[in-house]
């Protein structure tokens, strides 16, 4: 029996079609019996009934993505990824004591003003106990930063975050989970960055597996979507300026909230994407970079 949505009919001249990936998945046993009726009518006589929300209804659902934006070049280029293809996006950006944080919140909020994302769909998280576990130079003022070290060197460096990711994750999926969200999305990078093991793809794959098991049944499980994970950053600045996401809203500096230092890991890494692809970095650096 349909008990949640209103039936909507089509008449078509064309031979019957339904679009069962698109049905509801306790709706579809019911939607295999009127196909099977429907296909033993003369062809003529054939329509589509579609099992589904009526107009209204579909837009009280959710096609919301929750996308995580810490206000920097690669998460803009997700925001503008998940608006493009039509979601209803509501952000998440997180302040965990790190030494941007006033630089990265206003670059989020100018970001979301971009895409008139409005403020019920901003949720700005503080978990300072990051900070205050230590272990990272990006919360760790005491601890410096690598300057213009070369950027394939290997292991993980100083300013990996214990667990920040995992964090994040959880955090954006309880909240799409009060939401009705079917997806997190996350500008993660793992070809070309530095080195997170928490940026991986295979680490997404457990935390959307955990986020699953611990879900309300009656909510979607949100798949994690990351559309820049296996691009390199000369890729990730063609596509923001092929979808015109507002590069110059962003920061990457983990420095400094004037002028990016321009020596940072995540500066150059920026840097030298622009210079790969062509472009021109569009935000201010130290003098001399």
């Amino acid at each position: 029996m349909i008990r949640r949505h209103k039936t909507q009919v089509l008449i078509l001249r064309e031979p019957f079609r339904v679009p069962f990936s698109g049905l509801p998945r306790q709706d579809r046993r019911f939607s295999a019996a009127v196909k099977e009726r429907l296909l033993a009518r003369p062809a003529k006589e054939r329509y589509i009934l579609f099992i589904g929300p009526s107009r209204k209804e579909k837009e009280k659902m959710s096609d919301t993505a929750v996308v995580l934006a810490s206000g920097g070049m690669d998460s803009c280029v997700t925001v503008g990824l998940a608006h493009q293809v039509g979601h209803r996006l509501a952000l998440v950006h997180v302040n965990y004591g790190q030494r941007t944080q006033r630089r990265e919140l206003a670059a989020f909020h100018a970001i979301a003003e971009h895409y008139c994302v409005p403020e019920s769909r901003r949720f700005v998280v503080d978990i300072g106990f990051l900070a205050a576990i230590g272990g990272s130079a990006l919360t760790d003022a005491s601890l410096p930063l690598p300057e213009d070290e070369p950027l394939d060197r290997e292991g993980i460096p100083i300013s990996y975050v214990p667990q920040r990711n995992g964090n994040l994750l959880f955090i954006a999926a309880a909240w799409a989970e009060v939401l009705g969200a079917t997806s997190i999305w996350t500008g993660m990078v793992e070809e070309d960055s530095s080195g997170y093991p928490d940026c991986r793809r295979r680490f997404c794959d457990a935390i959307e597996r955990a986020i699953a098991e611990g879900n309300d049944d009656e909510h979607p499980d949100p798949r994690i979507i990351t559309p820049l994970i296996h691009m390199r950053k000369a890729e990730i600045v063609r596509t923001g300026l092929k979808i015109n996401a507002p590069l110059h809203l962003t920061w990457s500096c983990y420095q400094r909230e004037d002028r990016a230092c321009g020596r940072c890991d995540s500066c150059r890494l920026r840097l030298r994407g622009f210079r790969e692809a062509g472009a021109e970095d569009p935000i201010p650096y130290e003098q001399g970079v």
